[in-house]
């Protein structure tokens, strides 16, 4: 019987009794294992679907290449991009989800592929049109191509090819700079220290990116990444109004960040350091003080949007009218986006990506910023680099970060290595860095030490222990939803008072919001988002903190909200952050009648609320609890991060990274079982991806 046979299996078959030799010969068989995967929830229902539509329009496709692409789809579905045979016939179980003696009696894909080879695997995928290799993928447009012994769904294919392209296309010249007219710029800039340990990373930094049109500069919390930036703007501002250097046209600067919240908390920054910057030793300071925007706006807004169709308006054929792109919080953007910015990029413009390489990679496939920082850490930084340095900024580079191989993506690369967040002795800070480097024993050990103030540990019996309810409730010590919510009610402005006044209100309560965020691994189960979100809107409501309405209406006075998608007719971004408040539906009127109205920041740095109706959020949910994902681009003054009993492939090193890193003076883990913690710090988040291997990148995240 041939791979290509049609036969079908009959109708009472049972999954359980099903040969590797059947499947591999009779599609139907294939797919009955397929659902039988589903059902066990080791494969997801898409990954079946794509199969089983791929089956009928190619009946003669082998259904190893079946299998194959339906792995592909399902790696995919857990932020891969691309499939690697050698990988897979090294481990084939791992590439599926759960575990796998929950049934024991199935065929798994160590079973299936037993035997089998690269080659043979190779022959499998040649045989169907459904597959291409690079040379002709873009040509026959397969939705699958073989890229040597990788296999990527076309869409990332090409996307990952896009993204490459822009990278290379920026870093093929140098710029010219005059590097004495450069080290005076930046010593007014950076001020020599007496205490200064090491060099002045974020000078460096600034002198990398003034060099080729793409640079990346990371770095983890309170590393001053953000005060760089602002650094980097004023001295290619400075270049630019240069006569001997410039066209003596102030840079046409965009900042823009990847969900309205993380553009929010940027624009608050920016809009005080811009005018905290000392621009006195540098001639026509002020003038080049009123270049640099204060304005950052979300990658969407950016790029703009052609109705709801998700295209952008900007790209190749319609670029931008720009000089300079910054985009904070990069390691959020995934591939499309960032493809999409760097085809809506003139071919002048330089672009900057700022980001932690550590913290979590975008929720769908791929890690750019990861991708492009594994070597970060390293420097790499070859001998003509470093003496170019020396000679542009007078700071001597550590001999162990040069590199005579270095390859140009490395010389476009800054890592800012000196916190000032937090002080020394910090728990969070001592906590971050053992999870960063994977050191279970330190970890274990700074928590349970007891001589960190700012770090707190709490065993639960169960998701429904009383410690997480007394946590939020709490009306003194540490933050808690008490804040704002006894805020919301003791502020109230009476209800004659002005619209400027409720406003006003509205930015009080917003601001104690932030103080407290309890932040969840999971969405689903007993100690996941949506049950932690009941308990504690329950727990409130029994302290008194809530109003009655609460327990009888799905909006409420004080229910937080995230919205889910973002909103361009109402102005809200997923992301968002607002809460409900109780108010005159004409302020300025004793008599007028009270309404709800949900109250967002404005976003853009100022005072101003942007009040929208309940019945218009389409898209939100409560938020008491958030996911860590969701908490990317935020910071609380206290962050409680709620783990689970069992462990999870979501579980990683970089998701309680990130937790505890949004915490700024306060982080308390609630731990369901400590070896869940340990177990997630020892594992790592490796993404497969075939990024930046033609600029000397390429690093599986």
């Amino acid at each position: 019987m041939t791979a290509n046979s049609l036969r079908r299996v009959p109708a009472d078959t049972s999954a359980e009794h099903l040969t590797t030799e059947t499947v591999l010969s009779d599609q139907a068989a294939l797919l009955l294992l397929l659902q039988a995967w589903v059902d066990q929830r080791w494969l997801r229902a898409v990954d079946r679907s794509l199969v089983r539509t791929f089956a009928r329009l190619r009946p003669e496709t082998p259904p190893l290449a079946l299998i194959s692409i339906g792995l592909l789809s399902h790696r995919v579905g857990q932020g891969h991009v691309l499939l690697d045979l050698q990988e897979l016939l090294a481990d084939p179980n791992g590439h599926l989800s759960g575990e796998r003696d929950r049934a024991p009696a199935l065929l798994s894909p160590a079973s299936l592929l037993a035997g089998q080879s690269i080659e043979s695997l190779q022959t499998a995928l040649k045989a169907t049109d459904l597959v291409a290799e690079p040379d002709q993928a873009n040509s026959t447009r397969a939705p699958v191509v073989l890229d040597g012994q990788r296999l990527f769904l076309f869409r990332y294919w090409q996307i990952e090819r896009r993204i490459d392209q822009g990278v290379m296309d920026r870093l093929q010249s140098t710029l010219p700079a005059d590097t004495s007219r450069l080290r005076t710029l930046l010593g007014q800039l950076f001020p020599a220290t007496a205490d200064a340990d090491g060099p002045d990373w974020q000078k460096l930094a600034c002198a990398l990116a003034t060099r080729t049109r793409f640079a990346v500069i990371t770095g983890g919390p309170g590393t001053g990444k953000t005060t760089t930036v602002l650094n980097l703007l004023a001295l290619l501002q400075a270049i630019a109004h240069d006569p001997e250097q410039g066209d003596g046209r102030a840079l046409r600067i965009r900042l823009a960040a990847p969900t309205g919240k993380a553009a929010a908390r940027l624009n608050e920054s920016i809009a005080q350091k811009v005018g905290e910057l000392d621009l006195s030793a540098i001639s026509n300071g002020e003038t080049i003080r009123e270049a640099i925007p204060t304005r950052v706006e979300t990658l969407h807004r950016l790029l703009g949007n052609i109705g709801d169709s998700g295209r952008p308006r900007h790209h190749r054929d319609n670029p931008l009218s720009v000089d300079l792109v910054v985009v904070d919080e990069a390691s959020m953007v995934d591939e499309e986006m960032m493809a999409n910015l760097f085809e809506a990029l003139p071919p002048q413009a330089r672009l900057v990506l700022v980001g932690d390489k550590d913290q979590l990679a975008s929720v769908e496939a791929g890690a750019v910023l990861g991708s492009l920082c594994g070597r970060a850490a390293e420097g790499h930084y070859t001998p003509a680099t470093v003496q170019w340095l020396m000679e542009a900024t007078g700071e001597v580079i550590d001999s162990t970060l040069t590199d005579s191989d270095g390859t140009p993506l490395d010389q476009a690369i800054s890592m800012l290595r000196q916190s000032f967040r937090f002080e020394a002795g910090s728990g969070i800070h001592a906590l971050a860095q053992a999870i960063n480097s994977g050191d279970v024993e330190v970890a274990r050990a700074t928590l349970a030490s007891g001589e960190h103030n700012d770090l707190h540990k709490l065993l639960l019996r169960s998701p429904h222990d009383q410690a997480l309810e007394t946590l939020a409730t709490a009306e003194e010590a540490l933050p808690s939803f008490a804040d704002y919510l006894n805020a919301l009610s003791e502020q109230r402005p009476p209800a004659d008072a002005e619209r400027h006044d409720f406003d006003a209100w509205a930015q009080v309560v917003l601001k104690a919001h932030t103080r407290f965020q309890m932040l969840t691994a999971l969405r689903g189960g007993d100690w996941g988002l949506r049950a932690i979100n009941t308990r504690i809107a329950r727990a409130l409501n029994r302290a008194g903190l809530l109003k009655e309405e609460a327990q009888r209406s799905h909006w409420y006075e004080g229910r937080p909200v995230i919205v889910t998608r973002n909103d361009y007719g109402l102005g809200v971004m997923n992301g968002d952050v607002g809460i409900t408040f109780r108010l005159p539906a004409e302020p300025g009127k004793s008599d007028s009648p009270m309404v709800l109205r949900v109250a967002f920041p404005a976003g853009d740095g100022s005072d101003a609320i942007h009040w929208i109706l309940p019945s218009r959020l389409q898209h939100c949910e409560t938020v008491f609890a958030m996911t860590v994902h969701k908490s990317q681009g935020s910071e609380f003054n206290h962050v409680a991060i709620v783990l689970p009993d069992t462990p999870s492939p979501i579980l990683t090193r970089e998701l309680i990274y990130t937790g505890v890193t949004r915490a700024s003076e306060h982080c308390t883990l609630l731990i369901g079982d400590e070896r869940v913690l340990n177990d997630a710090i020892g594992k790592r988040l490796n993404r497969a991806t075939g990024l930046f291997e033609r600029s000397g990148g390429g690093q599986s995240r």
